[in-house]
């Protein structure tokens, strides 16, 4: 079941739907009405845009001024709700781009220093999502996950850090691209391989793992998650999966999902002994205020399917 969904306010790929906090309000709401239990800021900023009026990078990166303070709107929002709320990381679009790890890494030092002293006392701060997302092993990629993950555990007293890496399957194209599949995929060894090495490396520092489910054909998806349980398990990391509610199978990026398609992989997950799934992403793919008239029937689909599973 679907426990926990991203916040995808700073996007380069999705667009704004221009919510106040009436809309927000409500929109929480009908996230818990379906179980929702807590979300998560996918990005606190990209490039010049943030969500919270920070010193560190207006300074250091230029950034806009934003009009709100949404990362307070979001903890006061989950408390009132009774929801957890967990902090995602700045994704600079140009250290990060560039393979800078170690300016991304910098910059990020700071903002969550930052973030910690603003609003760490806020009880609905439960932890920390490292936006940088990656598919194979890369030692400049571990040693950000490593320092990220071990400084923002050390600064909030051990609250869980969570990653969502994507598999580099036959849909792993472009976002500016037509194409829905290329013609080569990663195998289920080298998968194997390459997750092996890095839960070697950043165990301690990361708690929670959820891969997202897009990337790779329908009939392989369980195959993948049984090796990601059994690594993840082995390490001592949690696993869960990131149920993505928009397809990936059209050329229209993006659109909410079929139905069909997203009940075969919470089966998958289910299958794989899998027990906790998060979603990108709620408000733009499966509320009934966005703006997209099909996410409300895809809520409807998803609580009948709950209806179904409890009895």
């Amino acid at each position: 079941m679907i426990k926990g969904t991203f916040i995808d306010e700073i996007s380069h790929d999705i667009p704004h739907q221009n919510w106040g906090t009436g809309e927000w309000d409500q929109d929480f709401a009908l996230m818990k009405s379906i179980g929702i239990e807590f979300v998560i800021l996918i990005r606190c900023g990209y490039k010049k845009w943030i969500t919270y009026p920070s010193g560190v990078l207006k300074g250091e990166m230029k950034a806009f001024e934003p009009s709100e303070d949404l990362v307070r709107l979001f903890l006061n929002l989950s408390e009132k709700h009774g929801m957890g709320f967990y902090f995602g990381l700045y994704d600079s679009g140009e250290f990060w781009t560039h393979r800078d790890y170690e300016k991304e890494t910098a910059i990020n030092l700071k903002v969550i220093d930052e973030v910690w002293a603003a609003y760490g006392k806020f009880p609905a701060f439960k932890g920390w999502y490292i936006s940088h997302e990656v598919n194979v092993c890369n030692e400049g990629m571990i040693n950000l996950y490593k320092k990220l993950g071990k400084h923002c555990k050390k600064i909030s007293e051990g609250q869980q850090v969570i990653i969502s890496p994507y598999i580099n399957g036959i849909k792993n194209v472009s976002q500016y691209t037509e194409k829905t599949a290329k013609t080569k995929s990663i195998t289920l060894k080298e998968q194997e391989e390459n997750w092996r090495t890095i839960f070697e490396q950043i165990h301690g520092a990361i708690d929670v793992v959820a891969f997202q489910d897009g990337h790779v054909a329908y009939e392989e998806l369980e195959h993948f998650m049984r090796i990601h349980k059994k690594l993840s398990d082995e390490h001592d990391i949690e696993c869960w999966t990131n149920i993505e509610t928009f397809d990936r199978d059209m050329p229209i990026k993006f659109l909410p999902i079929k139905w069909e398609k997203m009940r075969m992989k919470l089966e998958a997950a289910e299958k794989a002994n899998i027990q906790k799934a998060i979603t990108f992403e709620f408000s733009h793919f499966m509320s009934p205020q966005s703006a997209y008239g099909q996410a409300g029937h895809l809520f409807n689909r998803y609580k009948e399917y709950l209806e179904e599973k409890t009895g």
